[in-house]
């Protein structure tokens, strides 16, 4: 129950059955370099503690083992109070099932564990939330127990004996849950609720990939490999418009299918040789979609058009399909496929023994990537509102990403899926806060001297969209706020960890080259979660430009789906495009260094402090409902304006945040109403940058000069009275110097 068993044999034997949608690019058996190579990339994954130790495992067991019992017994117990005759009672069954990376085998040190219990159609959901979960408050080893009925996947979350576990509810329309039951079966979807049939998907998807993999050993090593490396490169949240766990098993899965006899160390090269060549829209499928005729809703581009314009489909084997990537947007995608190209090249090195697997996880340094950042710090009185809080701003960041592409100075926004504790130098409450960091490229403008820009309306939609949810979910409590603001790469050490980002030295950047691994303890399996262990010895990133071979050089490239959508021009990578129409100047300057991180750092000289000016808002008397005003912190670039919010919030009743689908959240924007309030207008120059060019990674070259301006003491500004909600408006405008 707990683990899948492998029967398609060992390493590297052949498999004749067929898989995927297409036939194989290639049967070659490994060779025993190969299987060196395989040897040595298992010791290189240990040191990350992606292996679970075999005691800990055996507890894993026992635990689904004692909640399995537990089902039944409540089953049982449900049955006579429902004046089943004896013999069915006996006989009625009922089952707890796992799916995620615990079902695929690939779950790491500390993760939690996905399950779905599965009972007969005289148990009704109601029971589930009641007699069920009054029967795990009487065990003793249950600690932490919370359910969450009315999420859009309604969840009981529990830590049983110091193991968290996530356990959803399905009702089938059978009598009896018999031993041998096969979720893959599509006739159990018969006849039920929306809610079971979404309860029923994790564990169908999962097990289906499991049956459509050649060898399930070499599955799982790859997979392991490609998660720690996604984790490492800080692109796996599939919340925040990356990919999450399913998504990158689907794509190994997919990569098993077409080199169906190679070990993981191939299987892993293959993986960046198909994927940074892939003719992206075209979807990623593992089998033929099937239609059982039960009208549910199914991903198709040819029938519904909304599917058309996803980015970076990869569709989920069971029915019904479902793409798993529909938050991917421009810049998640960029950044992955520049991903993908730089793991090509670096696992091109490692096969021909010109580097060590070591290479391939070494983190990238995000914070000397860019030269622009917007940092959103999200805040609140308590650690419980701040848990709520935090993950309801999460889940609505990709719509501030979605909000920055679309600004038409703006090539690219990569935000960091890692999230950090905000500073609480200057804050006179004891708030807990949150803060994010996107990394912003923005567009060279021919023929103009000065660029202005102004972000505050693709904020403010974006700060507007969450307190409107969370008034909606009736979350919302006085002093949470959403802050953003702009700010320079060298003045990002004022704002982070010193763990995470050591503060500047003069003429030295080795400081600043290192990712903070000393404060990742352990790597936690779930989409939100970014914690990566690091070995002892801190990593040196991977040096920049390496981004993959030509097309000409690796003529074993997969052919496109036969199912994607209707033909149409592919919008381009924005990292790609501004390259190719940076390429000529970065060419004919003679000054200018290749793009990379540590030649910017080590050619700038050390960073002034951070100064901001600020003016002081006029007194208004705000509306009572409305987001809560934002304190400032000190050294800080954040213009804010406060003015009335038109129009009452919608108190209607919604699904939990911290589990409910994106989908069903609705996107504000529009202009913004400035009408009452002051407005803060920043310039930004800076003499000591002046004549200088920098070159951050993703091929975007520009000059910005900042002017010094006098620091002001923040805290002394007067705060709108407490007994009101204040609208606070980030507003962010910059002037650009060329």
């Amino acid at each position: 129950m707990p683990f899948p068993t492998s029967n398609h044999g060992s390493l590297g034997q052949e498999t004749p059955k067929h898989y995927g949608i297409t036939s194989p690019i290639s049967l070659a058996q490994a060779k025993e370099s190969d299987l060196v190579l395989t040897h040595k990339l298992t010791d290189s994954l240990k040191p990350y503690g992606v292996f679970e130790e075999e005691l800990e495992l055996q507890r894993r067991i026992h635990v689904l083992g004692k909640l399995n019992t537990l089902v039944k017994e409540w089953i049982r117990d449900i049955s006579e109070s429902k004046n089943l005759p004896a013999s069915m009672i006996e006989t009625v069954g009922g089952k707890i099932f796992t799916f995620g990376s615990y079902r695929l085998g690939v779950h790491t040190k500390g993760a939690d564990i996905d399950a779905l219990c599965v009972a007969p159609r005289h148990v009704e959901r109601t029971d589930f939330f009641s007699s069920f979960l009054e029967k795990l408050k009487e065990q003793e080893e249950v600690k932490d127990l919370r359910a969450v009925e009315e999420a859009f996947v309604p969840v009981i979350k529990l830590s049983f004996d110091s193991i968290e576990i996530d356990i959803l509810f399905a009702r089938l329309a059978l009598q009896t849950i018999p031993e041998n039951l096969d979720l893959r079966d599509d006739g159990l979807l018969k006849n039920l609720d929306i809610r079971c049939i979404r309860s029923l998907n994790g564990c169908r998807v999962t097990d289906e990939i499991l049956h459509l993999v050649p060898n399930i050993e070499n599955f799982r090593l790859t997979l392991r490999t490609i998660k720690l490396w996604a984790k490492r490169h800080n692109i796996y949240s599939n919340i925040l418009g990356f990919l999450g766990g399913v998504s990158w098993a689907m794509l190994v899965a997919r990569t098993c299918q077409l080199y169906p006899n190679a070990v993981a160390s191939t299987l892993v090269h293959k993986f960046f040789l198909v994927f940074s060549k892939w003719e992206w829209p075209n979807p990623v499928l593992l089998k033929q979609p099937e239609d059982c005729n039960l009208n549910l809703p199914v991903w198709d581009p040819r029938v519904t058009p909304s599917d058309r314009y996803h980015l970076m489909p990869i569709i989920t084997p069971a029915y019904p399909q479902q793409n798993s990537t529909y938050n991917v947007s421009a810049s998640t995608r960029a950044v992955m496929v520049d991903e993908f190209k730089q793991g090509l090249a670096i696992t091109d090195e490692i096969l021909q023994n010109k580097a060590e697997w070591a290479k391939l996880f070494e983190a990238p340094d995000f914070f000397q990537k860019y030269k622009h950042y917007i940092v959103l710090l999200a805040s609140a009185p308590t650690e419980k509102q701040h848990l709520e809080w935090i993950g309801l701003v999460e889940s609505k960041i990709r719509i501030l990403v979605g909000n920055l592409e679309k600004n038409e100075f703006i090539t690219l926004a990569h935000v960091n899926p890692q999230s950090y504790p905000g500073s609480k130098d200057g804050n006179k409450k004891e708030e807990v806060s949150t803060m994010w960091v996107i990394g912003i490229i923005f567009k060279k403008m021919e023929g103009s001297e000065n660029l202005n820009v102004d972000l505050t309306v693709d904020i403010q939609s974006f700060t507007d969209t969450v307190y409107r949810q969370a008034n909606s979910c009736k979350m919302f409590e006085v002093d949470m706020k959403i802050q953003a603001m702009h700010v320079k790469r060298k003045q990002l050490h004022q704002l982070l960890p010193n763990l995470v980002l050591p503060k500047r030295r003069k003429h030295s950047t080795e400081g600043t080259r290192q990712v903070a691994d000393v404060n990742l303890d352990q790597s936690l399996d779930s989409d939100n979660s970014m914690s990566v262990p690091s070995p002892t010895a801190p990593c040196t990133p991977a040096k920049a430009g390496a981004l993959g071979l030509t097309a000409g050089s690796h003529p074993d490239v997969p052919p496109s789906s036969a199912m994607g959508p209707p033909a149409s021009k592919r919008p381009g990578s924005p990292m790609q495009t501004e390259r190719k129409k940076l390429k000529s100047d970065t060419e004919e300057s003679a000054t200018e260094t290749p793009p990379s991180a540590d030649s910017a750092l080590s050619r700038r000289t050390p960073s002034p402090t951070l100064t901001g000016a600020l003016t002081t808002p006029k007194s208004i008397t705000p509306p009572p409902n409305g987001p809560p005003a934002a304190l400032q912190a000190p050294d800080q670039e954040v213009m804010e304006e406060e003015a009335s919010h038109k129009g009452e919030l919608p108190m209607n009743g919604a699904p939990d945040p911290e589990t409910r689908s994106s989908d069903d959240c609705g996107v504000t924007s529009g202009p913004v109403d400035r009408e009452g309030g002051a407005t803060v207008e920043n310039e930004v120059h800076d003499d000591s940058m002046s004549g200088e060019t920098l070159v951050s990674e993703g091929g975007v070259t520009m000059d910005c000069d900042i002017k010094k301006m006098a620091s002001a003491d923040l805290s002394d500004v007067p705060l709108v009275p407490a007994n009101t909600i204040p609208v606070v408006k980030n507003s962010i405008k910059l002037r650009l110097s060329r």
